[in-house]
């Protein structure tokens, strides 16, 4: 049962790193990390294919490997963040939320650009 949940996890999490790909705003890393894992516990045989995945694979193999994020992605982050604030601005959301937005965004922006290229 419990392997179970893994791959449903894990068939979850590539779904979301999936639907990352082509919709901007939606992170595929995080998602194919989640699913790398969870696939590692419930099916060995989906891990090495996510892994030896000629274009999904090496953001994976990095972040395993040495923590890194590439650079390209660190970029585009951040970007992604800076423009969700400044649209929270834009719209006139309460000055709380947006300090609430800015602190969160703000702590996730420099745990990114601290890890290595």
């Amino acid at each position: 049962m419990q392997r179970f949940g893994y791959l449903l996890l894990g068939w979850a999490a590539l779904a979301l790193g999936g639907l990352g790909v082509v919709l901007p705003g939606l992170p595929t890393t995080p998602f194919l990390l989640v699913a790398a894992f969870a696939f590692g516990k419930g099916s060995p045989r989906m891990r090495a294919w996510l892994i030896d995945h000629a274009h999904l694979g090496p953001p994976i193999r990095d972040w395993e490997d040495r923590g890194a994020i590439s650079r390209r992605a660190k970029v585009l982050a951040v970007s992604m963040m800076a423009a969700l604030l400044l649209l929270s601005v834009v719209l006139g959301l309460s000055g709380w939320l947006i300090t609430i937005q800015a602190l969160c965004m703000g702590g996730a922006a420099v745990f990114i650009l601290t890890r290595p290229d």
